[in-house]
């Protein structure tokens, strides 16, 4: 049985990308501890290797959107980049803490609060490139998901960790050192997450856009004749939600984890579209 298959009986599962990214400041503790309870079935998130060798949660090359601080991350120890405040250009932000810890947060502390959390969640983790720590970034990942004991799972719907990336030559390198670890390779047209290039660097699943996923539904199809999986980012609007999971989307990354599972919880209960509700008040992604 493949990951595709063994994955979709429960689909979609609901992935918070970045943590609850639209009600708490992205890639913090507080956005992550409220997608876990909101009832996430996975969380996201984007890691950089600091110039000592830190792996840390940041979407960006720089620091200037998302903190107080400016410059590259990767020309930044560890120290320097804590001096800096990761969630005062959030709405919802509270200078005394209220809404929970917008420090700088790091792999290590993400990872021990999905595994010590009080129900299986996985961890999806992006690795960025082209970056100029290059392949380091995946070796560093790997090695801190063996010190966890999550590197090497029994098998791939088991397993706690998936790792994914734009880059093809980083998921093979994934692909190659842990063959048992789930991958996603991430595009943003269908003919890339079509081709060859998805079997050369094994693959077990592909990330494609809404807006391609839209452009070209039969992905989800072709991608299940090889045995793959689908994740797609970011699906935020109800419609959007219903598209995915009428086509079989495995795995959609979303900014609203706790309403997002609400309404598919909902149209399981009423039969689908059945006595459901329509959306009201403005939604935004």
């Amino acid at each position: 049985m493949t990951w595709a298959d063994e994955v979709l009986a429960g689909h979609p599962f609901v992935v918070a990308h970045r943590g609850a990214s639209a009600g708490r400041p992205e890639h913090t503790l507080a956005a992550y501890d409220l997608a876990l309870k909101e009832g996430a079935d996975g969380v996201e998130c984007d890691v950089r290797l600091t110039r000592d060798g830190h792996l840390v949660c940041v979407h960006d090359r720089r620091l200037d959107r998302t903190s107080t601080g400016a410059g590259l991350v990767s020309t930044m120890t560890l120290a320097e980049l804590r001096e800096h405040e990761y969630g005062a250009w959030h709405d919802s932000w509270r200078a005394d803490g209220t809404h929970g810890d917008t420090s700088l947060l790091t792999l290590d502390s993400l990872v021990s609060l999905v595994l010590d959390w009080n129900r299986p969640v996985k961890l999806f983790v992006e690795t960025k490139h082209p970056v100029r720590y290059g392949s380091l970034v995946e070796s560093k990942l790997l090695a801190l998901l063996h010190r966890f004991g999550i590197a090497a799972p029994a098998s791939a719907d088991r397993s706690r960790a998936v790792v994914m990336s734009f880059s093809a030559a980083a998921v093979w390198r994934i692909r190659r050192a842990a063959p048992l670890l789930p991958t996603v390779l991430l595009g943003k047209t269908a003919r890339y997450l079509t081709s060859s290039a998805v079997t050369a660097v094994g693959a077990t699943a592909v990330g494609p856009s809404l807006a391609t996923l839209k452009d070209y539904p039969k992905l989800v199809d072709r991608a299940a004749a090889q045995g793959r999986a689908v994740y797609c980012w970011n699906v935020d609007e109800y419609e959007d939600i219903d598209f995915c999971r009428d086509i079989g989307v495995a795995w959609l990354a979303t900014h609203h984890p706790g309403r997002t599972k609400a309404w598919l919880q909902n149209a399981r209960t009423d039969g689908l579209d059945g006595g459901r509700p329509p959306p009201t008040g403005g939604v935004t992604g």
